[in-house]
């Protein structure tokens, strides 16, 4: 056996303990961070699908999201569940008595994602860039007022409430090293490689013989099928969901962790999810009153994401290609690294 496969499961083995463990040794905020941080991995991973290795600029990723919260919560509360949340205006009579096992409504949930995600991809894959984004931002707006106004569908503004709590960090860490592994064997493939030639140069890859559209379609629905497993899984963390939650900040939160990791890096969509969830809450203390020696502020709301957009800034400005750039994680060039550090400081004090 290769010593790179020996290292990679021996470091499978230990993340695999440290998640087992979590539950029992950390903290309840601490274990909900940890948590977060695999959620959006896959979801860091699902925009990077389409904006790193397809070459689609898309801001749409909150619909989608919003789309697999509201069906796999739909799809798992029991009737009593349903019958306390819609008090308004009673349920559809289709899905009053439905519920079906979490990891059924899950993949249902990235089903309809998806689903929605083709019927959007029809008319709006027919552009390009801007034009692109600003189509797939005003779909993400329509699907949020149409469940703000679906009273009998999704319970309209008032959301769902008492939401099964099937996110635990086993489920959710699963499913993040799955999106992972699937990404990898993905972006190796044929299809992979089909998806960067169409993201370099569309009109190469249609003269190549490459169906441009039917790779975007593919690519489109993946991604959407990935953000509403994503939604899902958030809604059942949560517990509670509303329209309010799926706006563009949302997806503002993505992409930031796409830019600051890089276009096209797995790698860097993994550090950039845990290192943009973490700061998000170690700098919560900004939104809150301050009396920092001269400065005292009573609270401004805000501050934090004003940090976060300083940030996204510096690294379109100084580091375009993200952390990772468009590289991956590998043992040889962890170890290369160490190699060359030393070489270098033997050269010193020679």
């Amino acid at each position: 056996m290769k010593r790179n496969t020996i290292l990679t499961i021996i470091a499978l083995a230990i993340f695999a303990a440290a998640i087992l463990l979590a539950d029992s040794t950390l903290g309840r905020f601490t274990v909900r961070i940890l948590n977060l941080s695999g959620i959006y991995i896959i979801l860091a991973l699902s925009l990077n699908l389409l904006n790193g290795f397809t070459g689609l600029f898309s801001l749409g990723h909150a619909g989608f999201m919003a789309v697999g919260a509201y069906v796999s919560a739909l799809l798992t509360m029991s009737p009593a569940q349903k019958e306390m949340n819609f008090f308004l205006a009673p349920i559809v009579t289709v899905l009053r008595d439905v519920q079906l096992p979490f990891p059924l409504a899950l993949i249902a949930a990235g089903a309809v994602a998806g689903l929605v995600a083709v019927i959007i991809g029809v008319p709006a894959l027919r552009l390009r860039d801007d034009y692109l984004a600003i189509a797939t931002l005003g779909f993400a707006e329509i699907i949020r007022v149409l469940i703000t106004n679906a009273q009998t569908l999704t319970n309209g503004a008032q959301g769902l409430k008492g939401i099964t709590k099937y996110s635990t960090t086993t489920v959710v860490w699963i499913c993040a090293i799955l999106a992972v592994i699937f990404m990898l064997a993905l972006v190796r493939s044929s299809y992979g490689r089909t998806m960067k030639a169409v993201r370099d140069d569309e009109i190469a890859a249609e003269a190549m013989g490459v169906n441009v559209f039917k790779v975007k379609s593919t690519s489109f629905f993946i991604s959407s099928f990935m953000a509403g497993i994503g939604g899902a899984l958030l809604g059942h963390l949560i517990t509670t969901i509303d329209p309010k939650m799926f706006t563009l900040m949302l997806t503002f939160n993505i992409l930031l962790i796409v830019v600051l990791g890089g276009n096209g890096s797995i790698t860097g969509s993994v550090l950039g999810a845990l290192i943009v969830t973490i700061l998000m809450e170690a700098l919560r203390f900004l939104d809150m009153p301050m009396n920092i020696l001269f400065i005292k502020t009573e609270g401004l709301p805000g501050l934090r994401m004003v940090i976060f957009s300083i940030l996204l800034m510096a690294v379109v400005l100084y580091r375009q290609r993200g952390l990772m750039g468009n590289k991956e994680f590998s043992w040889d060039g962890f170890f290369g690294l160490f190699s060359r550090k030393d070489k270098a400081a033997k050269g010193g004090r020679a």
